[in-house]
């Protein structure tokens, strides 16, 4: 008997992007690949938050408007941060769950908790994501862009619609206005609020695979025994 191959998220992402050289306009097709690739191009990794950074105090709200401050993050161990875009991104619609199925089960054994967060608004239907997908974590809400930007990991695609924007719209279900998104961005954090591994991704359909988050894990409960 042969070990089942490990699920892969960006393999997931590939096909979505098959899918659309099949299905999207070209002009429109051609967009999104040139979007990716300018982010790629602009990132500079100095600028983020990195290994060995403390966060400082925030607070978040969870899917239902309730407050989830850092210290609430880390009350009872280690923490994972997963940043995502907004509730109807399709390629966020494929990460968060992936990251149900392979990464929550071993995180709970490790007693460290996993949350996804976004700047989408409670009100603005931010929990239909984890509604949808029947999540087992916790999906928070980054007003205004407030933690992300500190973060160092968000970045604008200066698309503001002409007359009245649609309730749909980005900048609508976030509330700012704008169509300013986190970068997709895992961070492990300890108790002390420490940064023990981070990785962002300009391109949203390259995002940190489970095993990759696992090696920290790892790493992290090999320091915390030392």
């Amino acid at each position: 008997m042969t070990d089942a191959v490990p699920e892969s998220l960006n393999a997931r992402f590939a096909a979505l992007h098959a899918e659309r050289f099949e299905s999207w306009e070209a002009e429109k097709l051609a967009k999104n690949i040139a979007q990716r690739a300018a982010l790629v191009a602009a990132f500079d990794p100095a600028a983020v938050v990195q290994a060995g950074d403390t966060l400082p105090p925030f607070t978040l709200a969870d899917d239902e408007g309730r407050p989830l401050s850092l210290d609430d993050l880390v009350a009872d161990g280690p923490a994972v941060l997963v940043f995502f875009r907004f509730a109807g991104c399709p390629a966020c619609n494929l990460a968060l769950p992936y990251y149900d199925r392979q990464l929550r089960p071993a995180l709970d054994a490790a007693g460290i908790r996993l949350v996804a967060i976004s700047p989408h608004l409670p009100e603005q239907g931010l929990g239909e994501i984890r509604r949808r997908h029947a999540l087992g974590y916790t999906v928070a809400s980054d007003r205004d862009n407030r933690l992300g930007r500190a973060l160092g990991i968000t970045f604008s695609r200066g698309e503001v619609p002409e007359g009245q924007p649609t309730p749909g719209w980005i900048g609508a279900l976030t509330g700012t206005g704008t169509a300013e998104f986190p970068q997709p961005a895992v961070i492990l954090i300890d108790r002390d609020r420490t940064v023990r591994f981070v990785a962002v991704s300009p391109d949203w359909l390259d995002r940190t695979e489970a095993p990759e988050i696992l090696a920290a894990v790892a790493g992290l409960k090999v320091r915390e025994a030392a």
